[in-house]
């Protein structure tokens, strides 16, 4: 062979290795490429993570009120005035459930409330219903208990007589009654006159049958609504009322 000849191999030789080289870099490279966006890829983009849910809070009732809810209270009878002076309002049982928050069990129902509407400073006579969350520990009636879990008293002596403030008859009023527990004993019977703030803050506030018509403070609601709110009430729970005006209630 030749010098030139030879010399001639040995650069084929090189020029063969240096494209060989080349393509396999380059399917290397390429293989790399798809495999960074290839679904399992250590180098992918991690997937945004699902939005996080929160516990739903007491419908129609703001931080303020919230704050005022004892720790230990998982069911909430929500009492909402149209107004402040309205003596007309709406009524919705909820129970609160682990993660999930807040559920609406029973209403809305139509309420009658005091006359004169609402008042943050009760004080006997002034035919107002007090704002504020209060317990609901006790009941009783003239009627036989429909089967409530909290102590019930029945007795004669919840009767009434005579006509309310549009002309319409009182009598079965009290036929159930559920003792809102502002300026009273909790433990005791509907009826216990025992007023820790004294007489001229009243007392005596109770969820009541209606009898069409505004109260001198309570809450009235049918005597159907009455029975089940009754059946459907638990101690274990520490029941209470948020009630006042709606402006008021979701502050």
């Amino acid at each position: 062979m030749t010098v030139s000849k030879a010399l001639a191999l040995v650069i084929g030789t090189v020029l063969c290795t240096g494209v060989l080289a080349t393509g396999c870099a380059r399917e290397h490279a390429g293989t790399s490429a798809q495999d960074a966006h290839a679904p399992g890829s250590s180098s992918a983009a991690p997937r945004p993570a699902p939005p996080r849910s929160f516990p739903r809070p007491l419908p129609g009732v703001g931080p303020v009120m919230r704050e005022r809810l004892p720790d230990g209270t998982r069911q909430a009878l929500v009492v909402t005035g149209e107004t402040e002076s309205s003596s007309q309002a709406q009524v919705v049982l909820y129970e609160e459930y682990p993660a999930e928050g807040w559920r609406a069990v029973a209403g809305p129902w139509p309420a009658h409330n005091g006359l004169r509407g609402w008042t943050d400073d009760h004080e006997a006579g002034d035919l107002h219903t007090p704002i504020g969350v209060f317990g609901l520990s006790d009941a009783g009636g003239r009627l036989p208990d429909p089967g409530t879990l909290l102590p019930y008293d029945e007795d004669p002596q919840f009767s009434v007589s005579g006509t309310g403030y549009l002309g319409e008859p009182l009598e079965g009023s009290f036929d159930y009654v559920v003792a809102i527990d502002y300026n009273r004993v909790p433990g005791t019977t509907p009826l216990d006159k025992t007023r820790p703030l004294g007489e001229d803050k009243g007392g005596g506030v109770w969820i009541h049958v209606d009898h069409d018509g505004p109260t001198n403070a309570c809450v009235s609601l049918s005597e159907e609504h009455m029975r089940a709110l009754l059946t459907a009430l638990d101690p274990d729970k520490e029941p209470v009322v948020v009630m006042g005006p709606r402006e008021v209630l979701v502050r």
